[in-house]
């Protein structure tokens, strides 16, 4: 097979482009009502407590995921051109590295329960083993579906997984209600996606290793997997701390208001990741080009997300018993705080897509032993005030990260600090004014409680585009939004200069 079959046909980047945007939004919309379904329905058929037995295990099989993939799907997709014995290479790696990791954590169960001192926790670690085989098992059909920009094959992939893996929790529960369901969903949700890679991709792989030029390939995917490891810690070291000091109980809280933040931020980002990472990859050496794409995406992006944050945070206290069920009550307050680090995260986390696009991973490994330092500190310091207080001082965290973030993005590439700042700055001072209005105008709303966040949503969204209107590139984005963006993403050289 030649190099040039593992990339999107010649000239139309462009159109790959528009439709991989148009293709997993739509296949986002369906699989956010799909997991938004699965919290409500698991959430009320399943206790805290199951909750926070696998909230115990997520943290051990992240840890252990971080490895088996060493950042190569990342190179694949990177890379200017790549070979069949290259790919091939990679792969065998990625399988190779994923059994060891397997084995690993069926020897590692029995040390992690009883760290936690909860025995049910052992047998789920062990049995998430097979996750993990899963995944080395598809992980070069993925990046190589991704480098051709197959977006339309990928987001059916995603949407019937998202779904299988809803029905396979929902089922187990009809047989045992306990925390085995969600391991039910999660693994069918790790198994079907291999299945339709490998369907789906004209590429099989062979037994003969050749490692001639995969050295520049895995020493990118190194500086990927530093990141990796680093994050690992940014995002999973506040679980362990209040599963270890405060319990299953403070955990699970914590846990659903966390979920219940992050998956209409992740469904936003995660598939606009996976077209803007190798989009702009193609677009490395044409810094114009690679600068408009970028700052049209984002201000879009903050647009959608910003507002529905804001307020889902002034109206925690009747959103969450009203879709999550009373008994989740208490994770209110704790929502309500790592809302606010979710006012910044739809900002930073794609500075993720111009470090690897750019080539950059040794400055993204770099960045995010930045970013678990300062989020361990934040957490060991809430800790004694349990999950609210953990939640608080990370929020205020992320607040004093974010300018050094984007001054240290701008250090080289096309895009600078103050392109980032004039392009966010509507959007986010917009969205802390929406949070602000709607939390005076409470005493106002209706009593019904459908109707209530209706208006906060409403009037959310009415405050933030008012305040971006203020501003020449928020008028700007505002008009790009109206003409459909993903018509408009990337415009040929000759368009741009005119």
């Amino acid at each position: 097979m030649k190099a040039s079959a593992f990339d999107p046909p010649e000239g139309s980047l462009r159109q790959s482009v528009r439709r991989g945007a148009i293709a997993t939004g739509l296949a986002q919309a369906v699989k956010f009502a799909t997991q938004i379904l699965s919290v409500i329905l698991l959430s009320r058929l399943l206790s805290p407590d199951d909750f926070g037995v696998v909230a115990m295990s997520a943290p051990v099989l992240a840890f252990v995921a971080l490895f088996q993939d060493f950042g190569l799907t990342q190179a694949t997709v990177q890379k200017n051109s790549i070979t069949h014995e290259e790919v091939n290479y990679l792969f065998w790696v990625n399988v190779a590295v994923s059994l060891v990791l397997a084995c690993l954590m069926v020897g590692m169960a029995p040390l992690i329960a009883r760290f936690y001192g909860e025995t049910r926790v052992g047998p789920l670690i062990a049995a998430m083993a097979l996750q993990i085989i899963a995944y080395g098992l598809g992980a070069q059909h993925l990046a190589l579906l991704n480098r051709r920009m197959a977006f339309g094959r990928l987001a059916v992939v995603e949407i019937g997984s998202a779904i299988a893996g809803l029905c396979a929790a929902v089922g187990w529960t009809l047989v045992d209600r306990s925390y085995w369901a969600l391991y039910a969903g999660t693994l069918t949700s790790a198994v079907l996606p291999t299945l339709c890679y490998w369907s789906n991709s004209r590429w099989r792989p062979g037994f003969s290793l050749k490692g001639d030029g995969v050295g520049a390939l895995l020493n990118f995917g190194a500086g990927i997997t530093g990141f990796n490891f680093a994050n690992f810690f940014a995002r999973n070291l506040d679980n362990i701390l209040i599963g270890r000091y405060w319990g299953e109980a403070q955990l699970g809280f914590y846990d659903r208001a966390y979920k219940l933040l992050l998956f209409p931020l992740s469904q936003l980002a995660n598939p606009l990741s996976k077209v803007m990472v190798p989009a702009l990859s193609r677009m490395a050496d044409e810094p114009d080009r690679y600068r408009s794409a970028y700052l049209r995406v984002m201000p879009l992006m903050l647009l959608v997300a910003l507002p529905g944050v804001a307020a889902a945070i002034a109206a925690a206290d009747v959103l969450i018993p009203f879709v999550l069920g009373e008994q989740w009550r208490e994770s209110a307050g704790i929502f309500q705080a790592l809302g606010f680090a979710g006012l910044l995260q739809p900002l930073n986390n794609p500075a993720g897509w111009l470090f690897i696009s750019q080539g950059r991973s040794g400055d993204f490994m770099r960045w995010g032993v930045i970013t678990a330092v300062t989020s361990a500190l934040a957490f060991v310091i809430g800790l004694p005030h349990g999950a609210l207080g953990v939640a608080v001082v990370y929020a205020l965290s992320e607040y004093m990260r974010t300018p050094f973030l984007w001054v240290y993005v701008g250090r080289k590439g096309p895009l600078r600090f103050a392109d980032i700042f004039r392009a966010a700055s509507p959007f986010i001072l917009g969205s802390h004014l929406a949070l602000a209005v709607a939390w005076l105008s409470r005493p106002l709303l209706p009593y019904q409680t459908i109707l209530a966040i209706a208006c906060v949503v409403i009037l959310s969204y009415a405050v933030t585009i008012a305040v971006a209107l203020l501003f020449p590139l928020g008028r700007q984005s505002l008009g790009e939004a109206l003409k459909l963006l993903p018509k408009r993403l990337v415009k040929s050289p000759g368009e741009e200069s005119s």
